[in-house]
């Protein structure tokens, strides 16, 4: 056989990254955006583990419309390690692409398609790996869970979760093949979201005290929750590793109101915190409500006493603590052959499993500054880089 050239992959690699690539392409086939089922996507990738003799649980989530699929390579006991990835995307509504965003389109060193870098690349190299999973006399696990709802709060491998250490193996460790260009990210923060309703009085806009106007207490909710913003950014610590090194609050959506000359009766503000390891989630709602009912709600109920404000949380992410040493960091930081990691801004599954008492972290193919973009692409070099990843993954779990 001919060796390869230097700077060259070799022909195995080769093949593997080709093997990949087709992959690729066929998960990129499947519109999985996170308000539809993936249940298309997970028949299809059931049928390439049984072909390949791989056993392997689905696990509905409770409508029964998504699930989450978890195979299992090499002895069924504890200690492994979980490659974790999700199924759904973003949507591509409103986004100008120049090709249809479910046909993976290959030119140059890019694959272009919804999901190609979040994180359907990460997804293919865990199945084309499983012939070379299977290969070796693995002495751990190594599973693969594929799960859903990424994109709309990490709840997808909750239920999975939660059969660790019963019904399921309990992993040693997670890596999470969220997109950070093969650097192993120890730690992220954490998302709350949330709707704030002001419910005022109707009445003519010539005769304000007739009425109460909820848009007007909206948008003084909205301005204190920016001045907790600034807050935050204010007190931002020098060598903090976030991009950017602060908590965040962002308003998302404000609806209330129904004529210009009508005292709105509601509004509804949609908002987000994203906090920093160690910081409470609710922090940002406790404040709020505070201020709400010391400066707002007086003036509210002036004229119209059966004025409120309720604000209700919605999804939580938890997020990623750095947890030096951890068997997830070690293995990873071995796997890169580096001794650094980093923090990332995006929320991943990582804080669930962590939360759920496995150690995590998160490495993977492909730049986050691609993601949820039109036109998304992700370098072939990135997974070729992560296949090599998987390689010394194989030899650290082999005997």
């Amino acid at each position: 056989m001919a060796e390869a050239l230097p700077g060259q992959p070799d022909a195995a690699t080769t093949e593997r990254l080709e093997t990949t690539i087709g992959l690729l392409g066929e998960l990129v086939s499947y519109d999985t955006e996170s308000s539809k089922s993936n249940w298309p996507i997970v028949r299809h990738i059931e049928q390439y583990l049984k072909a390949r003799n791989v056993p392997y649980v689905i696990v509905p989530n409770g409508p029964g419309d998504k699930a989450a699929i978890f195979a299992t390579i090499g002895p069924m006991r504890d200690g492994g390690v979980v490659l974790s990835g999700h199924t759904d995307v973003v949507p591509v509504a409103g986004q100008e692409w120049t090709s249809d965003p479910f046909t993976m389109r290959r030119e140059g060193s890019r694959l272009y398609g919804r999901g190609t870098t979040d994180m359907k690349g990460f997804d293919a190299i865990c199945l084309a790996m499983i012939e070379e999973f299977q290969a070796v006399d693995l002495t751990l696990p190594i599973h693969i869970m594929l799960s859903y709802d990424e994109e709309i709060g990490c709840q997808g491998p909750l239920d999975t979760i939660a059969r660790f250490g019963k019904d399921l193996p309990k992993p040693g460790s997670v890596i999470v093949g969220e997109p950070t260009q093969m650097h192993v990210a120890d730690a992220h923060k954490a998302i709350a979201s949330y709707r704030t309703l002001v419910r005022g009085k109707e009445a003519h806009s010539s005769k304000p005290y007739l009425g109460a106007n909820a848009n007007r207490a909206a948008g003084e909710l909205v301005a204190q929750l920016y001045r907790y913003a600034d807050e935050y950014v204010d007190a931002a610590e020098a060598g903090n590793r976030f991009d950017p090194p602060y908590a965040t609050i962002s308003v998302g959506t404000i609806q209330g109101g129904t004529a210009r000359n009508i005292l709105a009766k509601e509004c509804e503000i949609h908002w987000e915190f994203r906090s920093l390891p160690g910081m409470a989630q609710n922090e940002v709602h406790k404040r709020l409500d505070e201020y709400a009912a010391e400066h707002i709600l007086p003036v509210l109920r002036r004229y119209a006493p059966e004025a409120d404000i309720e604000t209700i949380a919605g999804l939580e992410v938890p997020g990623l603590a750095p947890d030096p040493g951890s068997a997830a960091e070690t293995l990873a930081l071995k796997l890169t052959r580096s001794n650094q990691t980093i923090a990332v801004a995006y929320a991943t599954e990582a804080g669930q499993f962590q939360t759920g008492g496995v150690p995590a972290v998160v490495c993977g193919p492909g730049s986050i500054d691609q993601a949820h973009q039109p036109d998304e692409f992700i370098e072939i070099s990135e997974l070729e880089a992560c296949i090599g990843f998987m390689r010394r993954l194989v030899r650290e779990l082999s005997a």
